[in-house]
């Protein structure tokens, strides 16, 4: 088999690396939660790259795959070409797209330059974009793809640059894969199905923007997402940074207590990043998702969501969430939003403090925050669920950090996902529910 076209997966050996940091969340007497240094472990994931490509907007043709390695990548991943040039890009000068195609995960970095030629109407854009079977490594090679881009647009057809890339990437010994089918990887690929930690550095402080632009509304979100809602965030062009906000938004969801995931009929989280209205399709299959389009036409189809986020605007038609508190920010969430804030100011001032390179990053502090929040709430249903009375009081709300009114919707459809043995009574008579 040529190298051109070998297969888009190969068969990895190697050992994986771990690093540990000092990071855990707890909670103090006073219910707040607080940084305790404990050991914390995050996975270095195996850095494989399954293909390379350059996508173009050609003014006969429109958006097309140029160049590929392996060959006719377009004829395996159908629709990768506007996948990488999404639509409205064409406004702005740069921008970076996370995608998925099938089961390959893709980042893409895009730039247009103007030009003094009718042929080209004026402008010529590109992409330069990779695949790979998990999408928590592609942020490594941001730099490299914003550099061959430039290139790209100034030497069109010079891709010795991008076939050494991905010859330095793979391993010697390719194995046939059916894009169709689930991805078959070697054991050091990571497909854990609780999400991997990923370390974002462009732009850095991802995970602290994203908390900041929502404010309080984030526990709005964090609710949704354990709920395992379809959530679609909106904007228009550059839609980059909207792509991490559909990956911090997953992060919300990461439990590791085992067997939770197991329970009852709940399917993992799996961010579809850029979507357009070729994946229609794909997405109204799918029971559970989060993603982002710069595509206004998926407002109007309210059957391929449960959550549309325009900007900082969290809206639903879903009835049941419509009629419930799960859409409003209450009183516990406020408290742990300052909660959250004061945390993250005491890790800034650890790290002035004590001068020590060794703390964790914001984006490890924020995860574990949720990681154990998470945690937290569903220990303390299993342990409800394995008792005698089964009950869940108002006493165990506020101790889970809930409003034992305004989350009992909440709670009664995480009981009811993950298919938990408990019973909500509610000790305030004045309560509605």
């Amino acid at each position: 088999m040529s190298e051109e076209n070998q297969p888009l997966l190969a068969c990895i050996d190697g050992d994986e690396s771990l690093t540990t940091k000092s990071l855990i969340v707890t909670k103090s007497s006073s219910n707040r939660l607080a940084i305790t240094l404990s050991d914390v472990v995050e996975e270095r994931e195996v850095d494989f790259v399954s293909a390379v490509f350059v996508a173009t907007f050609d003014t006969k043709s429109g958006n097309i795959i140029e160049w590929s390695f392996p060959n006719n990548l377009d004829s395996q991943l159908e629709f990768l070409e506007f996948k990488a040039l999404p639509s409205g890009a064409h406004t702005v000068d740069s921008d970076f797209i996370y995608f998925r195609c099938k089961n390959l995960f893709g980042l893409g970095c895009y730039a247009r330059m103007r030009l003094n030629c009718e042929v080209e109407r004026g402008a010529r854009m590109k992409t330069v974009g990779i695949l790979t079977p998990n999408y928590t490594t592609l942020f490594r090679h941001m730099q490299f793809l914003e550099n061959q881009v430039q290139l790209q647009l100034q030497n069109c057809g010079d891709y010795d640059g991008l076939e050494e890339f991905l010859k330095d990437h793979q391993e010697a010994y390719p194995m046939s894969v059916n894009t169709d089918q689930p991805l078959i990887t070697s054991k050091y690929l990571n497909h854990d199905t609780k999400l991997p930690i990923m370390k974002i550095t462009h732009p850095a402080g991802c995970f602290s923007q994203f908390i900041n632009f929502f404010g309080p509304s984030i526990f709005v979100l964090w609710k949704l997402v354990l709920l395992r809602k379809r959530i679609l965030f909106f904007s228009p062009p550059p839609i980059g940074v909207v792509c991490y906000r559909v990956y911090c938004a997953c992060c919300l969801g990461k439990i590791t207590i085992e067997g939770v995931e197991n329970n009852g009929d709940v399917d993992s989280i799996r961010p579809y990043f850029y979507i357009n209205v070729a994946d229609i399709d794909v997405i109204s299959k799918q029971s559970t998702y989060i993603a982002c389009t710069t595509e206004k036409v998926f407002e109007e189809k309210p059957q391929l969501f449960d959550v549309y986020v325009d900007n900082q605007r969290v809206t639903t038609k879903d009835q049941h969430l419509s009629h419930s508190n799960l859409m409003k920010v209450n009183k516990y969430d406020m408290e742990k939003y300052t909660n959250l804030i004061n945390h993250k100011n005491d890790l800034q001032h650890q790290r002035i403090t004590a001068k020590n390179d060794e703390l964790p990053s914001e984006e490890s502090f924020y995860q574990s925050y949720f990681t154990q929040q998470n945690n937290e709430i569903f220990q303390t249903l299993l342990d409800i669920s394995c008792s005698n009375e089964r009950t869940i009081t108002n006493e165990h709300m506020r101790a889970m950090g809930l409003d034992p009114c305004s989350d009992r919707s909440f709670i009664m459809d995480l009981l009811e996902l993950y298919a938990i043995d408990a019973l909500l009574v509610a000790d305030n008579p004045c309560c509605p529910y």
